[in-house]
């Protein structure tokens, strides 16, 4: 039986962050692969690397020059640059963080639909196509009534399922969850990964950080990083 190419992968990145004259190495040399239609917990403990393994994986950084590569779909993510970088983080991936990011000035649709709009999609068929995928994904979330509403209004179980939907807005193939469930409750963040789980069944690939065994324990398959490494797949 073939073995299946990853749809994204981190081969031995390391990063390094500099303050002032003081080095501090949070990624050395670790590794991950993710299948299509996977899903991956990447479970460790404050300062394992785990965000900043995500970042890389998203695209939002880059691994020490020549240290490592994160591969999508067969290309290097990390070399890209300019329209074909902003693609890969507008259209192929969808992030979700532990905090929400909405705007509050804008309402729970307008939040949601948001990535849609990005690069000229302000009107016209797109930006419709947008709202009306918004729209959908806020009543997957049991939103539809709450659409009008300003974030400030939402609960913090209501806001997170706002950021899902807008992560999923541009019909990403991977959804990159950083502690998704960080600042909820256990019911309520049970009812996060309900949700994510479903999308999963759909076929989305995710990949999901956290620091919870029990949040993990949701995912087909956990991956331990400790001091920047995979130490357990």
């Amino acid at each position: 039986m073939a073995e299946v190419a990853p749809i994204l992968a981190a081969r031995d990145v390391h990063r390094t962050y500099r303050f002032g004259q003081v080095e501090v190495p949070v990624l050395r040399g670790a590794s991950i692969s993710i299948a299509p239609g996977e899903w991956v917990a990447i479970l460790g403990q404050s300062g394992s690397g785990k965000s900043t393994l995500m970042h890389l994986l998203g695209g939002l950084d880059r691994p020490d020059p020549g240290r490592g590569t994160i591969d999508f779909d067969g290309r290097a993510v990390n070399l890209g640059a300019g329209r074909s970088l902003d693609r890969y983080r507008n259209r192929d991936v969808g992030f979700v963080f532990q905090f929400y990011h909405l705007l509050p000035e804008l309402s729970v649709l307008e939040n949601a639909c948001l990535p849609g709009l990005v690069g000229g999609w302000f009107g016209g068929a797109r930006a419709n196509a947008a709202r009306r995928r918004a729209a959908e994904l806020l009543d997957q979330a049991g939103l539809s009534h709450r659409l009008r509403h300003r974030p400030a209004e939402l609960s913090g179980g209501e806001r997170q399922r706002v950021a899902i939907a807008r992560a999923l807005v541009n019909g990403p193939r991977v959804l990159l969850a950083d502690e998704p469930t960080g600042n909820l409750d256990a019911t309520t963040g049970a009812s996060i990964l309900d949700l994510i789980a479903a999308q999963h069944a759909q076929g989305l690939t995710v990949a999901m950080v956290t620091h919870d065994t029990s949040v993990a324990a949701r995912a087909q398959r956990v991956v331990r990083l400790r001091d920047g490494q995979v130490v357990e797949d």
